[in-house]
Formats: structure tokens, sequence, C-alpha cells
């Protein structure tokens, strides 16, 4: 297997910034059961933009998370603040790890 990073960005509705990071605690929770997790990162740009950063054993993993994470807690709050039309999603082989 070869470990992944999913880089994924994203723009909040107007006005949804206050308390995003303490709303992330559902999704980072969801996260942590998954099969395949190692590690999560949120930060936001100069821009106001946020990128969310994911480590995985493998690809297969981080895509079948990705599957299911809308059905499963897709109603949550730090999931409904986040415009839709802003999500890019892409997925990088780890080629060093330190």
């Amino acid at each position: 297997m070869t470990e992944t990073l999913e880089i994924v960005t994203f723009r909040l509705k107007p006005d949804a910034a206050a308390g995003f990071v303490t709303q992330n605690g559902v999704v980072t929770d969801w996260l942590a059961h998954q099969p395949g997790f190692l590690s999560r990162h949120l930060g936001e740009r100069d821009d106001g933009s946020w990128v969310d950063v994911v480590r995985w054993q493998s690809l297969e993993q981080a895509q079948s998370a990705a599957q299911r994470i809308m059905a499963e807690i897709g109603d949550c709050q730090a999931m409904q603040v986040i415009e839709p039309a802003s999500v890019t999603m892409s997925h990088a082989a780890i080629a060093l790890s330190r």
C-alpha cells in the first residue's frame, strides 16, 4: 500500500466562519474511525479559503471514505457551512515522510 494525501480545498458560506473549527470535531471523529485513516490537518489561507489534508494508508481507503462521508455525516454543522461549488479534492501518493 502507498500512503496517500487527500487534499480538499473549499470556501465557507458567508458569515459561517464563527465556530467552524470547533464544529469540525464531528468530522475528525468520523475520520478517526475509518479504515486507513492516519491524520488530519485543517488550515485557513490568507484569502479565507480552507485546506483540509488527510493522510491515509492507501488511495483506496481515502476514496472509500470520500464515497460515504456525505451520506453518514453530511448533515453536521461543519459540512453544512461549506460552499459546495467551491470544493475541490485531489490525491497524492506520499513520496517522502518523516
